[in-house]
């Protein structure tokens, strides 16, 4: 379900920006995130669990790792909200 304060909410943190623009148009591995990240892996799930909720991101398990990519649908609503948001 597309709830889009929970979306900005989970926007507005510095760190999770930067995972968004990490993850891009591919699927990363938690492991690449961490290696770019400052942050220790019990802050990135933090992280992953919130842009998980709020429908942002996907995540596929391989062995111990997790991989990430971001969830197109959400992102096209977002993006549709936020146009219709500013039209005057």
């Amino acid at each position: 379900m597309f709830n889009l304060v929970a979306i900005l909410k989970a926007l507005s943190d510095e760190n999770r920006l930067k995972i968004i623009s990490l993850i891009g148009n591919s699927e990363i591995c938690a492991c690449k995130l961490l290696a770019e990240l400052d942050i220790s892996q019990s802050t990135l799930s933090h992280h992953m669990k919130i842009l998980s909720n709020c429908g942002l991101i996907n995540t596929r398990k391989d062995g111990k790792w997790s991989h990430y990519s971001l969830n197109t649908e959400t992102v096209e609503l977002l993006k549709d909200n936020l146009h219709n948001l500013f039209i005057f």
